[in-house]
């Protein structure tokens, strides 16, 4: 279950992942997390920050792109997760984060669904 500081920030993530089929709510390192097929594809870090999946070259190009919103830790480099500002990030674009990891981590008969 979320702490309370996490609730908004959990509530927030479920209405943008509405609408793709198999995702779970569960936990991942003591935090609430998205999961589809049983694989994480966000977890909230802290009440302000996000823990996405992402592959490498993605990651890499969405922190160069967009500096104030992803960034990583020595903890996650070479790691195909990212770290987003909750807040600096519009619901539009945080939806399509989390399109692109859903789409990752979704075992393919799950992703036919969304077709």
């Amino acid at each position: 279950m979320p702490d309370n500081d996490d609730a908004p920030l959990l509530a927030r993530l479920q209405r943008l992942a509405h609408g793709l089929p198999g995702v779970e709510t569960g936990t991942s390192y003591g935090t609430p997390a998205l999961k589809v097929g049983g694989k994480l594809f966000v977890r909230i870090k802290d009440a302000g920050t996000l823990v996405l999946m992402a592959p490498l070259d993605e990651k890499e190009r969405l922190i160069e792109m967009a500096p104030e919103i992803y960034y990583e830790t020595d903890h996650y480099r070479s790691w195909p997760a990212l770290l987003v500002r909750a807040a600096a990030i519009d619901d539009a674009q945080l939806r399509q984060r989390l399109v692109d990891a859903w789409t990752a981590k979704a075992p393919a008969k799950i992703r036919k669904q969304r077709d």
